[in-house]
């Protein structure tokens, strides 16, 4: 899958708009810890970007997912739980399981054409705590780093984080996509401090997403930074 870079906003603001639903299921007696939920999320992502529904020429969503690049590249969480997981469940698409979460990823949609098994699921309530302490990502792990001095929802995040996969996925070459799929997607997501942010900031060559401003926070802030040892071999 080819980045959609080489069209201007302008061309990706007056193309029709579509948006990459995902749901996380969200059960009141045992929610998903957050940071396992964002890196859920992000792998997520990346399942439906490799997968040959997706990428095959004749494949039965590639072409929805080239319509949302060719757009903007929106992804909006939704919550989920008991038979409004079931029904969301019974829908086309991919779920992915991390240590504590569930999310399932859909195809693209036009932006006002949601199922309405999805449309009517609520984006709020997805207040995700950890419930232990984060570990230091392993060594050579892919890692989103998300902004320190920026609060997000847990959904937001949850989004952010899968921006960030997705530019790493395009940077890569296709030996380091195909690495990368094969042994799984490993990734982490974490916070840096301040002073480490400002140091990711600076490398020119790290993806980063900076946010279109529809939600929660300022458009053009930067909200997650990817760092891939693909990027840097």
């Amino acid at each position: 899958m080819t980045s959609p870079f080489q069209h201007t906003a302008a061309e990706r603001d007056a193309a029709p708009q579509f948006v990459l639903p995902l749901v996380v299921r969200i059960e009141r007696d045992a929610p998903p810890a957050r940071t396992d939920a964002m890196e859920t999320a992000a792998r997520a992502v990346l399942t439906l970007l490799s997968d040959e529904r997706a990428t095959a020429e004749d494949g039965e969503w590639t072409q929805a997912v080239r319509d949302w690049q060719d757009a903007r590249i929106r992804k909006v969480v939704r919550r989920a739980r008991g038979a409004e997981w079931r029904r969301a469940e019974a829908l086309p698409g991919i779920t992915v399981t991390g240590r504590s979460a569930e999310v399932r990823v859909y195809p693209p949609v036009p932006l006002d054409g949601w199922p309405k098994d999805l449309a009517r699921l609520q984006v709020s309530g997805t207040e995700l705590d950890d419930p232990e302490p984060v570990a230091p990502p392993e060594p050579g792990v892919p890692v989103l780093w998300t902004n320190p001095d920026v609060t997000m929802s847990a959904g937001k995040a949850m989004a952010q984080a899968g921006h960030g996969a997705q530019l790493a996925w395009w940077e890569l070459g296709a030996s380091g996509r195909a690495a990368w799929r094969s042994a799984g997607f490993p990734l982490a997501v974490r916070t840096p401090t301040a002073q480490a942010w400002a140091v990711l900031a600076s490398d020119p060559a790290l993806p980063v997403v900076r946010d279109a401003g529809f939600t929660e926070i300022p458009p053009n802030t930067p909200t997650v930074i990817a760092t891939h040892p693909a990027l840097h071999a």
